[in-house]
């Protein structure tokens, strides 16, 4: 009976067992059963994101300026590292770290997830991979590289981590050069290997962009700025070659120069494409379009003589020239050539502000360009009601104004490109697909630009402001600029900005050159700072260009 009864209890024991253990089932099968089929997925099932190989970008000749090579990022589950002392071993000489670095990132916490390395190079990512570590995982991706590191890294820009353009050429066309990402399900062991692989869509690589820019050109630019840096220790230069017959750019530098692959290490002044975006008081300069909106109001000829004193008084202001001098008679051509400043301001008044205004508006100051750059400035230009008794004895001479080196290339090509204003641009194709030449308009008569033109020939003549940067065979022609630049109260006494601007050959040109030296120390004269850096680049370009002397 005894016998019986514990039977009966044993019975009744493992039928109480059994149903929990099927209560327990049904609670984790169809109460938690969803979660836990997710956790388990989340665990084994993963859908990763395949990187589109990124476009590369090269000069009008094909040479690679930014590629894309394969690399990987390295990540770590830290709870399937059985010896994570042992595997730190292992890892630190291919991740080029330390053991005792890498270690707390193996050790299990609250994370499951670690990265270890990005952007790790191939070669490299295959060793790691070859160690067969369980948990540690190669994501693949691609590294941008920029094979010739200084050349034109503030217009090319960089890329971040993620692949994504950051600054440049690299941010502003990211939808080209990006392409259109994959994605690949993987399937993994309970140790975390992969055990299948799929992708579930391909990724499309991104579209290669072909620029205007000329690699030897672009390298001549910056190594003639590194020697303008030597001798005059600037806070900055900055130049642009152009053809002015399309706006094609083929060279746009920048000193500081900057390493593109180490781009974020560097100032962040010496990154700025201030070809672009900074602005200047251009100085004398702009007095050709003072010049050129005089000559199509027909306010003045090339021969126009005006009797010159030592000074002018306008309004509250005293301007006298660069040099002291007496009184003298000059045209408007020989104003020009010796870039005398009480000269440029009677051409100025003789206009009056409302066309002096119309004029420097018309030749597109104050606005941006639209070239196909970020981060386009558009300069500085006082509206009418903005204009103090004062103004004009300013504004004609390149004062009380900003413009950008971009701004002032550009209104320089249209005097070279018979009174055609056109946008400059630095794309050439698409895929092999040419962008079309930007359209332009007309901003003078082209009999007012060929004037203008033989008048700016004049500054590189005996007696102008810049005739020791003559190229033998070549009729040149272009403006020396030395602007005073403003600071609290009115203008440094010690800094300044020199420049020059020029085109080549005279009557046909072909070739635009303008240079800009910020505070320059020892001279100051754009005539003897940027004129001889115009002389160097250009005598290079006209020869390489093929440009037969005329």
């Amino acid at each position: 009976m005894l016998v019986e009864r514990r039977i009966g209890l044993l019975r009744f024991g493992f039928l109480g067992l059994l149903t929990i253990a099927a209560l327990q089932a049904l609670y984790l099968g169809v109460v938690k059963g969803p979660s836990l089929r997710q956790a388990a997925r989340s665990q084994q099932v993963a859908v990763a994101n395949v990187p589109a190989p990124r476009g590369a970008i090269t000069d009008r000749r094909g040479a690679d300026l930014a590629v894309s090579q394969a690399a990987a990022d390295i990540a770590v589950t830290p709870y399937l590292i059985k010896d994570p002392a042992r595997a730190a071993q292992r890892l630190a000489p291919l991740l080029a770290t330390t053991p005792q670095t890498l270690l707390p990132k193996l050790v299990r916490h609250g994370t499951g997830f670690v990265y270890l390395a990005r952007l790790l190079p191939a070669g490299r990512a295959k060793q790691i991979a070859a160690l067969r570590l369980p948990g540690v995982q190669l994501i693949p991706t691609t590294r941008r590289i920029y094979p010739r590191h200084w050349l034109g890294s503030q217009l090319i820009g960089a890329v971040g981590t993620d692949g994504t353009g950051l600054a440049g050429l690299e941010y502003s066309r990211e939808r080209t050069l990006h392409g259109h990402d994959g994605a690949r399900r993987e399937v993994k062991d309970a140790l975390g290997r992969a055990i299948s692989l799929r992708d579930t869509s391909v990724a499309r690589p991104g579209a290669t962009l072909r620029l205007t820019l000329d690699a030897p050109i672009q390298d001549k630019v910056e190594s003639v700025l590194g020697e303008v840096a030597q001798r005059y220790h600037p806070k900055g230069a900055t130049a642009l070659v152009m053809d002015p017959r399309t706006g094609a750019l083929m060279a746009l530098a920048n000193w500081p120069r900057v390493d593109a692959n180490k781009l974020g290490a560097a100032p962040p002044y010496a990154r700025q494409d201030r070809a672009v975006g900074a602005a200047y008081e251009p100085g004398s300069t702009f007095k050709a379009f003072t010049v050129a909106g005089a000559l199509e109001d027909h306010r003045v000829t090339p021969q126009t003589q005006f009797d010159l004193p030592p000074q002018i008084q306008v309004a509250d202001r005293t301007i006298g020239e660069s040099h002291p001098r007496g009184a003298v008679t000059l045209t408007t051509a020989q104003i020009l050539a010796q870039s005398s400043n009480i000269g440029a301001i009677k051409i100025g008044l003789s206009e009056g502000k409302r066309r002096f205004d119309y004029w420097v508006r018309r030749f597109g100051f104050g606005r941006s360009t639209g070239i196909d750059l970020p981060g386009e400035g558009t300069g500085i230009v006082p509206r009418l009601d903005q204009y103090s008794g004062s103004s004009m004895g300013n504004l004609p001479i390149g004062q009380g104004l900003a413009v950008t080196p971009l701004q002032m290339a550009t209104g320089y090509a249209a005097i070279a490109n018979g009174g055609i204003l056109r946008p400059a641009h630095i794309v050439d194709a698409v895929d092999g697909k040419r962008t079309p030449i930007p359209p332009g308009h007309r901003v003078l008569s082209a009999g007012t630009a060929r004037s203008l033109r033989r008048m700016l020939e004049g500054v590189l003549a005996p007696g102008g402001t810049a005739s020791e940067a003559a190229i033998p065979g070549y009729r040149l022609a272009g403006k020396t600029g030395t602007a005073n630049k403003p600071e609290a109260g009115g203008y440094s006494k010690t800094r300044f900005v020199a420049s020059f601007v020029g085109f080549a050959p005279a009557r046909d040109p072909q070739l635009l050159v303008a240079v800009m030296v910020d505070e320059p120390q020892g001279q100051i004269y754009g005539g003897l700072v940027a004129a001889p850096a115009f002389q160097e680049i250009t005598s290079f370009a006209l020869p390489y260009l093929r440009i037969p002397p005329g």
